[in-house]
């Protein structure tokens, strides 16, 4: 399979659970991730929602790695501008020399929440801070690398050897691709986000300088994909997402709601969201369509990304996928 699948996992809490189920979830759907042959595994980074479980992707990796033997696991992605990049350094440095070769430190610039929890992840809360993400990539990758610290007061940290993740920068806007491209970085671009992305696809492999991170453009689209036995099934399994979103515009954050509940409600609402792509069917279906996203943004690598309100629901969903690609299991 030329094509490689991936899954990017946000933790949802379902409706009458709580964030430590949402985690061993996680953990469980890994396992069996790397018994179907997905390449990776990221886990993604939220702050101050009912619904989401992760909020440290670092913490989560670790037991992912233990509990699986071939995925690559990572972070889709660890937000920079809440931290100092030493620390992320670091963490992942750790990361790798306890799993070395199979973890990937994926990037992202956006807050992962609201301004106002944003604010509050701050340590000094005396002035919004700074937005410097250019400045604090350069200063990771030069950690990262082994390279001489950019700013000239750190260079005794030049004596401090780091062990090296895979660096991925993530990303649903233009800024992202510019740098990926500058940088020479490999770009995982978030489709279940912006699904006008391919464009700005193009745009990174046509700009894209060579580096020691990589000689040539790499390209990965994160999509939202939910698969079932049949087409209505899956279509109902997204009802709960549906909902989510729906109030999330709202300014509400709520566990995954059931079935039932989402439909009930989408039918009062007189409509189903439809400003995120969302990919709902049966094997068949699902392959074909992750297979033209693929062609249209040119990637090597599709991660796919869900939430459902069923745990083995979602297991399913993943299984049915592997089977449809003919995964090595």
């Amino acid at each position: 399979m030329s094509l490689r699948l991936s899954i990017l996992d946000q933790s949802p809490i379902p409706e009458g659970c709580n964030a430590g189920d949402a985690l061993r979830n996680s953990i469980d759907l890994a396992r069996l991730a790397d018994g179907l042959g997905y390449t990776r595994y990221w886990v993604a980074e939220h702050h101050g929602t009912s619904g989401l479980a992760c909020n440290s992707p670092e913490v989560l990796i670790g037991p992912i790695a233990a509990a699986t033997s071939r995925l690559r696991v990572g972070s889709g992605g660890v937000m920079l501008p809440h931290y100092s990049p030493l620390k992320v350094a670091e963490n992942f440095s750790m990361l790798s020399a306890l799993f070395p070769g199979r973890i990937d430190l994926g990037i992202g610039r956006a807050a992962g929440t609201s301004p106002l929890v944003a604010f509050a992840l701050q340590r000094d809360r005396r002035q919004p801070s700074p937005d410097d993400f250019p400045q604090q990539l350069d200063e990771l990758l030069a950690l990262t690398a082994n390279r001489p610290h950019p700013d000239a007061r750190f260079a005794r940290l030049g004596s401090v050897h780091f062990e090296t993740p895979e660096l991925w920068l993530l990303g649903s806007s233009q800024d992202s691709a510019a740098w990926a491209a500058e940088l020479g970085l490999p770009y995982a671009f978030a489709d279940f986000i912006n699904p006008d992305g391919a464009r700005l696809a193009r745009y990174y492999r046509q700009t894209f300088c060579p580096s020691a991170r990589g000689e040539a453009p790499r390209t990965a689209v994160a999509a939202w994909a939910i698969c079932a036995e049949t087409d209505e099934e899956a279509e109902r399994l997204s009802y709960s997402f549906r909902m989510m979103m729906t109030l999330l515009f709202r300014g509400q954050t709520i566990q995954v709601p059931t079935v039932e509940r989402a439909e009930r409600f989408l039918e009062e609402e007189g409509k189903t969201p439809v400003n995120r792509r969302i990919i709902t069917g049966t094997p068949g279906r699902v392959r074909t369509a992750i297979e033209a996203l693929a062609r249209d943004y040119e990637a090597e690598e599709v991660l796919i990304v869900n939430i459902v309100h069923s745990h083995a629901a979602r297991r399913r969903s993943y299984e049915l996928i592997a089977e449809a690609f003919g995964m090595d299991n």
